[in-house]
């Protein structure tokens, strides 16, 4: 039987190909005026992802040797799977796109860590900027009315610096503003700690090379010091005795 680390090892990069066409789909309708023909196929698109998502949440919590633990430390992915009806909710779904990348990039070394910061940090601002252009524009008192706007009031969001020139009116637009605010926040304090972890691990590799240089030194002066002993050693014995 396949366990579940086998699963999301074998399912994680065709996930984050659905996610990605997921994105495509949901920035047409964003972004584009489009057919009545190209609009039924980018719904047919994104109801399609959000069907393997289910899936693919079903098969890992079925799978998860603790259950209720995993259930608990994915409630996000839950909300995504069990809330698709909502036209404003379905947003959610572009969390797990994040999460099937993150699989799908793994592992915990500092490289592939920076790596998957700036993935996700322009994956983020991207994703709440289509979001807060879709639930803002066609409000009357937004002051967000194009792509543009919406990608400049992200990029402040993010980076905690708030203008404020250009700030959500609906109750959607303050949901996306509060979890792009968090997401910021996550994301410096990601930056911080590889910035902090490559500075002492220069450190400390500036420390060994000093170390082994300096362990080198002494043993070149203990070999020196032996060498001068056995050669006083020597010359004490072919000196004439009296």
């Amino acid at each position: 039987m396949v366990d579940q680390q086998t699963w999301e090892r074998r399912t994680e990069w065709p996930m984050a190909g659905i996610a990605f066409l997921f994105l495509i789909a949901y920035s047409c309708q964003v972004l584009l005026t489009l057919t009545p023909n190209w609009h039924t196929v980018c719904e047919a698109v994104i109801t399609g992802s959000w069907v393997l998502f289910v899936v693919d949440y079903v098969a890992r919590l079925v799978l998860a040797e603790r259950r209720l633990h995993w259930f608990f430390h994915h409630l996000l992915e839950f909300l995504v799977v069990v809330l698709p009806a909502i036209r404003p909710l379905r947003l959610l779904r572009l969390v797990a796109m994040v999460t099937v990348m993150q699989r799908a990039i793994g592992g915990a070394i500092r490289g592939k860590v920076l790596i998957y910061t700036i993935c996700t940090s322009t994956l983020l601002l991207y994703v709440a900027s289509l979001a807060m252009l879709e639930a803002e524009r066609d409000h009357p008192d937004s002051s967000v009315k194009t792509f543009g706007e919406a990608l400049w009031w992200s990029m402040t969001t993010v980076t905690t610096v708030g203008y404020g020139d250009y700030s959500p009116v609906t109750t959607t637009g303050r949901l996306i503003a509060a979890a792009l605010m968090i997401g910021g926040i996550s994301l410096i304090g990601v930056v911080t700690a590889t910035i902090a972890s490559w500075i002492v691990e220069q450190v400390a590799e500036e420390d060994a090379a000093k170390q082994a240089a300096t362990a080198h030194q002494i043993e070149e002066l203990r070999h020196e010091v032996r060498r001068l002993t056995e050669s006083l050693s020597a010359s004490e014995q072919k000196m004439p005795t009296s």
